[in-house]
């Protein structure tokens, strides 16, 4: 019976051992040992061998990039406003010695030389600077921050100033300042759509003008180009027909009623070729007076 005792004492103690010995450290994690209370070695992920009860593995640091958010803090800017800030670190631990005997708390100690960067900074700056200017703001944090804390081992990627609140009497002065822009703005695009409507009109009026003026002038070359035409047929009809003066009055003749239909013809010139032919077809149509006696004598 002590013998079984004995023997599960040993298998146990040896399970121990075993369990102290061998050890497996994750992705992305780093275990730093010490050799009876002094700095050994860091584990690097994988499988690790270490000897019990003289090395021991602190706890496993996170090497991944990590974000901290801070609570707001109050800023006082050049032109004497105060500001509550929120901000927001990303920030890796580069060497796991370092991060365990340089700092004690590392984001706590990030907390602090975040607000005291920040009241630097905005303190030589005015309120609207700093609205305006958070690229700028960002990179001197973290070029601040980086340097500082270099030498605990933890790099500092991006600081991002998540709010920037100015006091509510301040916030209110902008904002009516923001609405009188806005309305501004607004009147400035209302005249300017006025504008180009009264543009487009007097364009589409002068291009209307235009082609009206085009199509009336078309028409009257048209036109006298059709009465050339006309002329000319006419013309040439009767030059090939070769007609004798009586038939040119006797299609004056008939004309006449049409050119009397105008209010403005008060004046009629007739050509001498015409009462020459006039006078001819008269004399056609009257009875001679030698025939009228022959005819009354028989």
């Amino acid at each position: 019976m002590i013998a079984l005792i004995v023997i599960a004492v040993v298998v146990l103690f040896v399970l121990i051992v075993l369990a102290r010995t061998l050890r497996v450290i994750p992705q992305a994690r780093a275990g730093v040992v010490e050799r009876l209370g002094r700095y050994s070695r860091t584990l690097t992920p994988g499988l690790a061998i270490v000897i019990p009860f003289v090395d021991r593995v602190k706890p496993l640091l996170d090497l991944r990039e990590q974000a901290v958010a801070f609570d707001p803090q109050p800023v006082i800017t050049e032109d004497n406003l105060v500001v509550n800030i929120d901000s927001v670190i990303y920030f890796q631990v580069t060497d796991a010695k370092a991060a365990t005997y340089e700092i004690a708390n590392p984001v706590n100690a990030i907390d602090l030389l975040t607000v005291t960067t920040l009241r630097n900074v905005i303190g030589g700056m005015t309120l609207e600077q700093t609205l305006t200017s958070r690229d700028q703001i960002n990179d001197q944090l973290r070029g601040i921050l980086d340097d500082a804390t270099g030498k605990w081992g933890i790099r500092v990627h991006r600081v991002e100033l998540k709010a920037v609140d100015p006091p509510p009497s301040v916030k209110d002065a902008m904002e009516k300042q923001m609405r009188a822009d806005r309305e501004k703005r607004a009147q400035i695009l209302q005249a300017e759509g006025v504008k180009q409507a009264a543009i487009l009109q007097a364009e589409g009026e002068k291009q209307s003008a235009i082609l009206k003026a085009q199509g009336q002038r078309e028409a009257q070359i048209l036109a006298a180009e059709g009465q050339s035409k006309a002329i000319e047929t006419v013309f040439k009809a009767i030059h090939e027909g070769d007609p004798d003066p009586k038939l040119l009055a006797y299609q004056y003749l008939q004309v006449l009623p049409q050119i009397a239909q105008g209010d403005a013809n008060k004046v009629w010139v007739i050509p001498s070729e015409l009462t020459q032919a006039l006078g001819g077809i008269s004399e056609r149509m009257l009875p001679r007076s030698g025939e009228k006696s022959d005819t009354t004598s028989g």
